[in-house]
């Protein structure tokens, strides 16, 4: 079947798009490279004495990547992804019809245009659409362009984002049907889609127009969810959002937990670092909203707030319950609501038990 993106087109795209890196020596760069290395390790011991979660499988090493190398990575993944719904989706269509309809060219340019764009902002990333169990990115020229303008200590910054990103490598390999899970919740929202295969893919292709066309265009101002989601898609959505506030506001909970422990100036870093995320220029403020960053925004308040109560309610070891299987998750109403989560999976919970 023909392509619906030209990958190579989009991985093109994103390297030729991709804004410079910092200004740095070859020495300053191998020593980045190699500290974030040293600093991953060191963050994966923190994570483990504090939240008591051991990874169950084994883990490729934590890649230090550029940009180039970010944008490639996830276009790989993508690709990986993609191209068998979109095989499933297209059923028996002879080769091509697809192609002609979405234009795989400009999708793949498209494409390129985002990637290259988050190629500039995106930190770390646990990557697992490409591999099973997934892998660790750090995009050392973010981190370090980050650092630089936050006036953050190298080293205590960049063992507070591996800190994080360690966290959610730690979310997939010591609760392994996690992958799994969520690639199924991926693919329900597929398959959630009421209005057929191509109506479908048009919508995927217009969404990711839109998003192309707000970065050349600050007076964008659509929606990516309203023109890619259907009605039927909204339950799947809510298990996804329920799932990625759990997500991210458990790493923020670890990040909070840990770093005053092992980072002199993690208060100065955490107020910086929250300031820059609620600023921005109008393009990047509607970029963000496009690309969905302000909804992630609030999935580390609301996330780390539904952890923190849990802890308290329940203690580390009762949290950890919730990765006991897909059953044990919250759902989006609990989020809000810590005493629900326990009462449906811990039962009755008194004032003793609560604390630890």
């Amino acid at each position: 079947m023909a392509q619906f993106v030209d990958w190579d087109l989009a991985a093109a795209t994103a390297g030729a798009l991709g804004k410079s890196g910092p200004r740095v020596s070859y020495d300053e760069a191998t020593e980045v490279v190699a500290e974030l290395r040293r600093l991953t390790d060191e963050a994966a011991g923190h994570v483990l004495a504090y939240t008591g979660l051991r990874s169950q499988v084994a883990h490729p090493p934590v890649r230090v990547v550029d940009r180039r190398d970010w944008a490639a990575t996830n276009i790989a993944g993508l690709r990986e992804v993609i191209t068998p719904l979109i095989t499933r989706l297209s059923g028996d269509k002879p080769p091509g019809v697809i192609t002609d309809t979405i234009g795989s060219r400009l999708t793949g340019v498209q494409a390129g245009t985002v990637l290259a764009y988050l190629s500039g902002r995106v930190l770390g990333q646990y990557e697992v659409f490409s591999a099973d169990p997934g892998q660790l990115l750090l995009v050392a020229p973010n981190i370090v362009e980050v650092e630089r303008k936050l006036q953050a200590d190298p080293r205590d910054f960049r063992l507070w984002v591996c800190l994080h990103e360690v966290t959610h490598r730690t979310q997939f390999t010591a609760v392994p049907w996690m992958r799994g899970h969520f690639l199924g919740e991926v693919q329900a929202f597929v398959d959630a889609s009421q209005a057929g295969g191509d109506n479908f893919l048009d919508r995927i292709r217009r969404g990711v127009g839109t998003l192309s066309d707000s970065i050349r265009n600050p007076e964008s101002r659509a929606s990516v969810l309203d023109i890619v989601q259907t009605p039927g898609q909204r339950a799947v959505l809510d298990r996804l959002t329920s799932l990625m506030t759990l997500l991210e506001g458990h790493a923020e909970f670890v990040m909070d937990g840990v770093g005053p422990e092992v980072i002199p100036s993690v208060e100065s870093i955490r107020a910086k670092f929250n300031r820059r995320r609620e600023s921005g220029n109008p393009l990047e403020k509607a970029i963000r909203k496009l690309l969905g960053v302000d909804v992630k925004m609030r999935q580390y308040a609301e996330g780390r707030k539904f952890v923190h109560g849990v802890v308290d309610r329940v203690g580390m070891e009762g949290f950890n319950k919730i990765f006991s299987s897909p059953l044990t998750l919250p759902r989006l109403e609990e989020l809000a609501d810590p005493d629900a989560w326990v009462a449906r999976v811990h039962g009755p919970v008194g004032p003793v038990a609560a604390t630890g």
